[in-house]
């Protein structure tokens, strides 16, 4: 299966890079089209598919069966990864910022994530708009109000200002801290990756493909497995997290909206198996389009929800609070980074249920994610795809927290208790009750929730099942169905786990599961580095600069300003070569009109 750059293909062999006329091998600064389509390589990947759902199922077992001692380990493993691993997840997340930003401002911004010359396979105005697209979610929606709230009420250890002004810029600046920048690099990283190995280079659409300079032909094997196996597991466990924060929000909208009082954890499993089902549905019969048309409505309704708070709520304090937060996150920022546990107890406890369960949940949905920003960026350079993946997503967190936090925060500043009203679920629920068409407004948070959900697993489950079928553009539907139900399943347990705190055990085990995939990840900026630096681009640019500046040299010294560069073919070069450099001998490259002539 091939495809021009226009159809939006990102199989493989839509851009897989092919050796010279007959088959001869192509010069490092030279990059060439592919002639043939290779053969498809998908089907199921016994070991990875086997592997992976193996462990699965047993952990789902083992959590239906033993829910405490599965959440008697997880609390230990917790404490073991918060003690050793804390900064691990500190440190690489604002590593992964320089990171992708050296990339995108040095010398390997300029590299097509495409063939030379391709043009992006959307317009800007459509690429930056499917971008806003992906930051928004169920966690957008949870959190909206939550979290500045929790921070306002009770400020990270050691930033506890003296008045209500300082206490809203700190709120703000470590709400915008995890849902900005910092984020989106960890995305931006593997998304880049992806694209520059599928558009530009021609490999399979596998996590270990993006391997290949680092392992070679073991990127190919058990290494490989293993990363793909990683990667699922990942994706598996942040997807679960997200779902499973999407069922708590719905359980909340219908004890208050639905008047039907307190319930426990019993209502998760049923909201959750109701939604699994409803996704299973829509997986068999093959509606894609009526999955993407609910998704353009969710879009709708998530604007529109935002703009109804924005216009019915405190909207000048709304505005004002987006330059504070701005100027507040840079102030706050390096401190924010370098916040560790060896700062005491209370700052590794808040550091789990915040900031390391932050960084934990967007490593875990890298594979997710990456993959969507790459399928959206052909043909971008990477300086224009980290510059807008960076920056729209994080304008829309800017946007939404501003808005919903803001109308909690003027809310709570003017007697209205949305930090009491119970847990952080319900504040969203409280907040709008605030507000003209209350119950209408609640309706669709939780319409908009059991779509992202529906939406949600669709997508993830689609990305696992890839990574089981050896990067298959469209894997089957059983594989496809299993990776949607174990999703919601591991959901459930996650919220069994956290007994009557459910929310708890969502972080603890995001955060244990997500260990492994951060050594893959750092591995990964190695790899993509290898790769860079053999980038025909960079080649060129190189053979370039040392050639003109030895020629420049020379015809300076021997000839004054009256010389010219021809290119022309070595003699001395063996046979086999010449069809390397046939092509570079054409027209003759005259520099002498260039150069600037002295007074003489």
């Amino acid at each position: 299966m091939s495809s021009s750059a226009g159809s939006g293909d990102i199989s493989p062999e839509a851009s897989r890079p092919a050796a010279g006329q007959n088959g001869a091998p192509t010069h490092p600064a030279l990059d060439c089209p592919p002639e043939e389509p290779a053969k498809d390589t998908g089907g199921l990947d016994r070991v990875v598919f086997g592997v992976s759902a193996v462990i699965a199922v047993g952990f789902l077992v083992w959590g239906f069966v033993s829910t405490e001692s599965l959440a008697s380990v997880s609390g230990r493993s917790l404490s073991w990864v918060m003690a050793n691993l804390g900064w691990l997840f500190v440190t690489t997340a604002s590593t992964f910022v320089g990171f992708v930003l050296w990339l995108a401002f040095g010398k390997f911004g300029n590299i097509p994530l495409g063939r030379d010359g391709e043009e992006p396979e959307f317009r800007t105005v459509s690429w930056i708009t499917m971008m806003f697209s992906a930051g928004m979610g169920i966690g957008l929606i949870f959190y909206g109000v939550s979290e500045p709230i929790s921070h306002y009420v009770s400020p990270p250890p050691g930033t506890a200002g003296d008045g209500q002004s300082e206490q809203i810029q700190t709120a703000m600046a470590t709400t915008l801290f995890h849902w900005g920048i910092h984020p989106w690099a960890i995305y931006a990283l593997v998304g880049l990756a992806i694209a520059y190995s599928v558009f530009r280079k021609g490999r399979g659409l596998l996590i270990s493909s993006v391997f290949e300079p680092l392992l070679g032909r073991h990127a190919h094997g058990a290494g490989g497995k293993i990363i793909d196996m990683l990667a699922i597991f990942a994706t598996l466990f942040g997807s679960a997290a997200s779902l499973g924060l999407g069922a708590l929000q719905i359980r909340s909208g219908l004890e208050i909206v639905g008047g039907i009082g307190s319930t426990g954890n019993g209502i998760l499993v049923v909201i959750i198996a109701v939604l699994t089902v409803g996704f299973v549905v829509s997986a068999v019969s093959g509606v894609a389009k009526g999955i993407q048309w609910l998704s353009n409505i969710n879009m709708v309704l998530a604007v529109s929800l935002a703009l109804f708070v924005f216009l019915a709520g405190p909207t000048v304090f709304i505005l004002s609070l987006i330059p504070t937060t701005v100027g507040s996150y840079f102030q706050e920022v390096a401190m924010m980074s370098a916040r560790t546990s060896a700062e005491g107890s209370e700052t590794a406890t808040w550091l789990s249920s915040w900031t390391v369960f932050y960084w934990a949940w967007w490593l875990s949905w890298t594979p997710f994610v990456g993959m969507f920003i790459a399928r959206i960026s052909r043909g971008r350079t990477i300086r224009q795809f980290v510059t807008g993946v960076l920056l729209v997503p994080s304008l829309v967190s800017l946007a939404w927290f501003a808005i919903f936090g803001g109308a909690a925060l003027n809310l709570q500043q003017n007697g209205v208790d949305i930090a009491g009203a119970g847990g952080v679920e319900t504040q969203l629920f409280t907040t709008l009750e605030s507000f003209p068409l209350a119950t209408v407004a609640s309706v669709v948070v939780m319409i908009l929730v059991a779509l992202f959900f529906v939406s949600g697993a669709d997508a993830a489950s689609i990305v696992m099942a890839t990574l089981s079928e050896r990067g298959s553009i469209e894997p089957g539907k059983p594989t496809v169905i299993f990776w949607g139900v174990a999703t919601g399943a591991v959901a459930a347990v996650m919220l069994l786990v956290g007994g009557t705190d459910a929310l708890s055990g969502l972080q603890t085990l995001t955060i244990v599961a997500a260990v492994p995939f951060v050594l893959v990840m750092i591995a990964l900026c190695v790899s993509l580095v290898k790769d860079l630096r053999a980038d025909p681009l960079v080649v060129r640019a190189e053979y370039a600069s040392r050639a003109v500046e030895q020629a420049v040299v020379y015809g300076v010294s021997e000839h004054g300003d009256d010389f010219v560069i021809r290119v022309s073919r070595d003699p001395d070069a063996p046979a086999e070569a010449v069809e390397l450099v046939e092509m570079a001998d054409e027209p003759v490259v005259e520099l002498a009109d260039e150069l600037p002539r002295s007074a003489s």
